[in-house]
């Protein structure tokens, strides 16, 4: 490993939409990491890690890659979903801690085999939740905390967009092995934050629809999660919603926070906008703040402002640097993951067969 002052070297498997937007600008973004390496075999998507990371080095495959294990310090597995399980098994094996995007597998199984091989090798195995890390999650959590809702009993999150032209490619398949839909793309994200806020599932019911003509995978999902605690979450993710919900409806015996629209983060990083050190990060205007009140609307004045936390996707990479060098915890386990995915293969039985199923 670098030593204890000089950056991590880190390998990124993928220069995709994961790989360009959110990982290469985060990791660049942090003083901790630097991006040595970037495997894709697109020779567009090699010029253009070239020209934005100059001195970046380029392999043409993950074995290629992997081959210059010894010179890096962690693998980063960006690349599409089929592929998470087996080049993080192979990141592994080549002694390597590593960080993959979510879903970390197909099946909760797949994820508690790689969290064992990795600490049978005593590697970092850790999922890139970033939104953990949104404005309006972090925010929620506060308000959680300190008891301004009073005890939660439903929890609404909606992760809704209006897409209805189909894009192609494999997140759109209907191919078991690609790992499509939204139930594992969008799914991934509001699962997660549900089970962080409230606790293990102990139920789950779901309705799953493919709307779109020529559509092959999911794209219009609901999902109902009764947690062990006896908290509800409601979770809609939808490609076909012309008219978009709250993100977050959370209603508690004293108060509900409600939250309209989207952390801003993914879309300033896709305008190419990098979250260096004195510019202003993950803030959104006044008036997308929540609104935290009991007995009326927020749409209608009902509830008071509530000032959202700015987003923070630079603290997911500071926390693996920091884990990496023995002063932090790893952000998101793999176990973690896997009880996401559990919720996850719960919810496409219950849909597929129309019960609800027990965990």
């Amino acid at each position: 490993m670098s030593s204890s002052t000089s950056p991590l070297r880190v390998g990124l498997v993928g220069y995709g939409l994961a790989g360009s937007v959110f990982h290469a600008p985060l990791i660049a973004a942090s003083p901790d990491l630097a991006l040595d390496t970037v495997s894709t075999g697109n020779p567009e998507r090699a010029a253009q890690a070239r020209a934005e990371h100059p001195g970046v080095r380029v392999a043409a495959s993950p074995e290629e890659l992997l081959a210059r294990a010894d010179e890096l310090d962690l693998v980063v597995v960006a690349s599409p979903n089929k592929t998470h399980v087996p080049v993080a098994t192979a990141a592994l094996r080549a002694g390597l801690p590593v960080v993959v995007d979510k879903p970390l597998a197909g099946t909760a199984a797949e994820a508690r085999a790689l969290a064992a091989l990795a600490a049978e090798r005593g590697l970092l195995l850790s999922v890139f939740q970033n939104r953990r890390w949104d404005n309006d999650f972090r925010t929620l959590r506060a308000l959680i905390a300190e008891g301004a809702l009073g005890e939660v009993q439903r929890f609404e999150s909606r992760f809704e967009r209006w897409r209805p032209q189909l894009k192609g490619g494999w997140r759109e398949s209907g191919a078991p092995e690609e790992i499509g839909g939204l139930l594992y793309d969008l799914g991934s994200h509001v699962v997660d934050q549900a089970l962080v806020l409230f606790g293990p599932a102990v139920r789950v019911y779901a309705e799953s629809d493919v709307r779109r003509p020529g559509a092959e995978a999911d794209d219009d999902t609901f999902v109902a999660i009764t947690h062990a605690g006896g908290v509800r979450s409601h979770l809609w993710m939808s490609a076909t919603t012309a008219q978009l919900g709250p993100r977050f409806r959370v209603l508690g015996q004293r108060a509900g926070y409600v939250k309209y629209g989207l952390d801003p983060q993914e879309a300033a990083l896709r305008e190419g906008l990098r979250p260096e050190p004195g510019t202003v990060w993950g803030v959104e205007p006044e008036e997308l703040w929540g609104r935290l009140g009991a007995g009326e609307s927020p749409l209608t004045g009902g509830g008071t402002p509530v000032e959202t936390l700015p987003g923070a996707y630079p603290a997911y990479y500071a926390a693996v640097a920091a884990a990496l060098r023995g002063t932090g915890e790893n952000p998101v386990t793999a176990l973690e993951a896997a009880a996401a995915l559990d919720v996850l293969e719960a919810a496409k039985k219950s849909a597929r067969e129309g019960v609800v199923v027990t965990l």
